[in-house]
């Protein structure tokens, strides 16, 4: 892992997911933490650029589409506990799925949105867990 990765983890630990929890707690009423493999994104800059955006805004946007409904909004708070990122080396590899609480999602960030589930499947893989 070279220093550009470092410095790019940093963030998204020290920022970037405090800020995108908050989020989670402000749409749903409840908190759910991320728990992001990072050994899997260490020498993958390109990656770890997308994270975000690929994965934590998405989410987000899903949840609000679920929690515009006081049931949808409860149903979040009581059933999402956690979210899980790992980063697979091709968009083939991926795959996403809700059990137990925790959204896990398999992207291979750094093919960007090709490598990543839409917010619509992420809602929909939601729905069907809650």
């Amino acid at each position: 892992m070279g220093l550009q990765e470092r410095q790019m983890i940093r963030t998204l630990t020290e920022t970037t997911l405090p800020e995108r929890e908050k989020e989670i707690v402000e749409i749903c009423g409840s908190s759910a933490k991320y728990d992001v493999a990072w050994d899997t994104l260490s020498s993958d800059a390109a990656g770890l650029n997308f994270l975000d955006n690929v994965s934590c805004h998405r989410l987000n946007m899903a949840l609000r589409t679920i929690a515009m409904d006081p049931l949808g909004k409860d149903a979040l708070r009581d059933e999402l506990k956690g979210v899980k990122l790992v980063n697979v080396a091709a968009p083939a590899d991926k795959k996403i799925e809700f059990k137990g609480g925790v959204l896990e999602m398999h992207c291979a960030y750094a093919q960007g949105l090709s490598g990543a589930f839409s917010d619509g499947e992420i809602y929909q893989v939601l729905m069907k867990g809650l």
